[in-house]
């Protein structure tokens, strides 16, 4: 089990939402390197990194932050946020990104991804945000018709690297991981998964840790992880306790 630490760009800070609206941020940290330099440096083996400003724009806005952060980290970072091109894509790959995450365009131009999927084989994968069961788009600013099942089985033999699944009722309020939902995707493709959206504590890992979940990738943390309620050493201590077991 992987768990990601968030950096959630907007104006080139570190930010978190509730429930998404753009309206209702916390800043955290007004420079972005010297976040990710912290999550490096408390064991963290990787960064979930997303251009909020970018989701809504359709293209890139923090790029100054986001070369920040590669700047000052070892880790590999997956980036998501109005990435729609496939010149996008390679223009970040090219920069250092690991991971690319690709959301409302998975809605809109599902060959994209796939054509994606080919010319960057392992580098690609598809964020999946649901309000009420239905994936949303354009930043969450507007809900499909699309259940988050029916988009994950559109890419199930695509070559998409993982689905990080976020429930946008639950995200930036503490209100728990819904596992329910992210198990029921997670059995019904073969892509790997990754939690996202209301990470509380560390009954949260507990949770991730347990049998049932083994089949998940990871999860990610954001808020939690920010105003203290999930310590980061002993988050990760439990994980590695748990891998030694495997």
């Amino acid at each position: 089990m992987i768990l990601f630490p968030a950096i959630d760009l907007k104006d080139g800070q570190c930010v978190r939402l509730k429930l998404g609206d753009m309206d209702q941020a916390t800043v955290f940290n007004d420079d972005p390197g010297a976040q990710a330099k912290t999550f490096e440096s408390q064991g963290f083996e990787w960064l979930h990194v997303v251009d909020l400003n970018g989701a809504f724009a359709g293209e890139s806005v923090n790029g100054a932050a986001v070369d920040a952060i590669l700047a000052s980290t070892k880790n590999p970072v997956q980036l998501g946020g109005g990435i729609r091109t496939l010149e996008h894509i390679e223009a970040w790959l090219d920069k250092g990104i690991t991971r690319v995450i690709l959301g409302t365009v998975a809605v809109r131009d599902p060959e994209l991804v796939k054509a994606a999927c080919r010319k960057f084989p392992g580098k690609v994968a598809v964020g999946i945000d649901a309000k009420g069961g239905y994936v949303a788009v354009e930043g969450w600013a507007e809900t499909s018709e699309l259940t988050a099942v029916d988009l994950a089985k559109r890419f199930e033999d695509a070559g998409v690297s993982a689905i990080i699944y976020t429930d946008i009722d639950r995200d930036g309020i503490l209100k728990g991981l819904n596992i329910p939902s992210t198990l029921e995707l997670a059995r019904a493709v073969s892509i790997p998964v990754i939690a996202s959206g209301g990470l509380a504590s560390i009954d949260d890992i507990h949770r991730l840790l347990e049998p049932d979940c083994t089949i998940l990738e990871g999860a990610i943390s954001g808020r939690a992880l920010y105003d203290g309620r999930l310590d980061p050493k002993e988050a990760m201590e439990l994980i590695a306790k748990a891998r030694s077991a495997a």
